[in-house]
């Protein structure tokens, strides 16, 4: 484990933001696994999981690893991590398609295969639980709409839904893997994003069972191209960013926000900072005004809803899940980080 401070050469603003201290200081800890996959449950223990089929669990600054094999000797990658309060899940993206639970508290933490799926074309993205019970994952499509798996028993079991139940998705629309945060969950609604050919809206109002897609002006049309993150403060405010991942600096049309559940979508700060971002979060007890988004590009944030950014780190990051108000957790290629906002 490494520590190291950095000092903030200018004040974000000068009211009660995070943002406004004078210092942020990083905890790293090495991974030998590129890490888009974590669930915190508080400042002291953290979920992950990553390439090269490693899981484990950062307790108290102590790392303990494991990892899958399958049967022919591969590894899988897992891109998707999710907590019921109970349980770990994680979810492998590639054929097949494997969803594992563990017992996190346990002193060995076994994987117990819940849920597979064979398919040339299978790859999952992200997984998400609106509450002890209901959880939903997303994925490419092996049909002409996005997979979804649904369960209602706390991951025991899980169904995939039927495609006619689903959206139709347009040809050269995908999901990206980047940061498990492409499906969100509050309450009943669940959103899902989508990038590629189309930069689209999934939105279901009553826990899966029916949805209706709108479209977006974020940037779309290339392969790389669309929303790689989202996330809401509440069931009407949310936030999608993204971009062009093969035109990272490129910041024009990849950052929008809502005010009536996804419904319509408004371009913010457009092109201006930041630029490519694969996860965005809203900071805990901020009242949606705050927000963080980070990448390859750096760490980055707002403290007026979206409406302008600063950069606070040129620290490559894939993802971040807050624990409180002052503090994040970070994973990204080989690392996983504390970063702290000082009083």
């Amino acid at each position: 484990m490494t520590k190291s401070i950095l000092l903030l050469v200018s004040v974000l603003s000068l009211n009660l933001s995070i943002f406004a201290q004078d210092k942020i200081e990083f905890e790293d800890f090495d991974i030998p696994s590129s890490i888009r996959a974590i669930e915190v449950l508080n400042d002291s223990t953290l979920f992950f999981a990553g390439s090269n089929g490693i899981f484990g669990k950062l307790v108290n600054d102590k790392i303990t690893l494991d990892s899958i094999i399958n049967n022919d000797g591969s590894k899988s990658e897992f891109r998707a991590i999710a907590f019921n309060q109970k349980n770990i899940f994680i979810l492998s993206v590639g054929n097949p398609a494997m969803l594992f639970k563990i017992e996190p508290f346990q002193a060995k933490m076994i994987p117990k295969l819940v849920y597979l799926e064979e398919h040339p074309n299978v790859f999952y993205d992200a997984m998400t639980f609106a509450n002890e019970k209901i959880g939903y994952a997303m994925g490419d499509a092996t049909e002409e709409c996005f997979s979804f798996i649904k369960t209602v028993d706390g991951g025991d079991t899980g169904a995939k839904a039927d495609c006619n139940s689903l959206p139709k998705i347009i040809v050269g629309e995908a999901a990206f893997a980047a940061s498990n945060s492409t499906i969100k969950a509050l309450e009943n609604f669940v959103w899902m994003v989508s990038g590629g050919k189309a930069s689209r809206v999934f939105i279901s109002n009553d826990q899966g069972e029916n949805w209706k897609v709108v479209q977006t002006p974020m940037v779309q049309g290339k392969e790389m191209t669309g929303i790689y993150t989202c996330d809401f403060f509440d069931e009407n405010n949310g936030i999608i960013m993204g971009g062009n991942w093969d035109d990272k600096p490129e910041k024009i049309g990849n950052k929008a926000i809502t005010k009536d559940s996804g419904n319509t979508w408004t371009l913010i700060a457009d092109n201006e900072l930041p630029p490519y971002i694969s996860c965005v979060r809203y900071v805990p007890n901020t009242n949606g005004k705050e927000i963080v988004g980070v990448s390859t590009q750096g760490i980055f944030t707002s403290s007026d809803s979206g409406e302008h950014w600063k950069m606070i780190s040129d620290r490559s990051f894939y993802t971040i899940r807050f624990t409180q108000k002052n503090s994040a957790w970070l994973a990204g290629h080989k690392k996983i980080s504390k970063i702290t906002f000082h009083e």
